[in-house]
């Protein structure tokens, strides 16, 4: 009876742990708290960018972004940073002569 009463026991350990182990996995990860530079930095491009008024930036808004806000938005923490390929690569080509 006692070696029953263990083997359940044991079971039911490994069950919790199993159970805790994917409520871990698949819980996300809590949001940064922006600073106040960022929040600023944050309204003042959704004001500019989004055309829709739908308080989010979309894919057609997004590709409309200057390279220039871009940067600011990449050194304040909005962004991140570029891929080192896409850095690398040339914007325009060489014009041929």
């Amino acid at each position: 009876m006692k070696k029953i009463l263990v083997a359940v026991m044991g079971l039911l350990c490994a069950t919790a742990l199993v159970v805790n182990a994917q409520d871990a996995a698949t819980t996300k990860p809590a949001k940064k708290k922006l600073t106040a530079e960022q929040e600023a930095l944050q309204k003042e491009m959704l004001a500019k960018y989004d055309t829709d008024k739908n308080g989010k930036i979309d894919k057609a808004e997004r590709a409309k972004i200057s390279k220039e806000d871009k940067d600011k938005m990449t050194k304040a923490g909005l962004l991140k940073a570029p891929k080192a390929a896409d850095a690398a690569a040339p914007a325009t080509p060489a014009p041929a002569h």
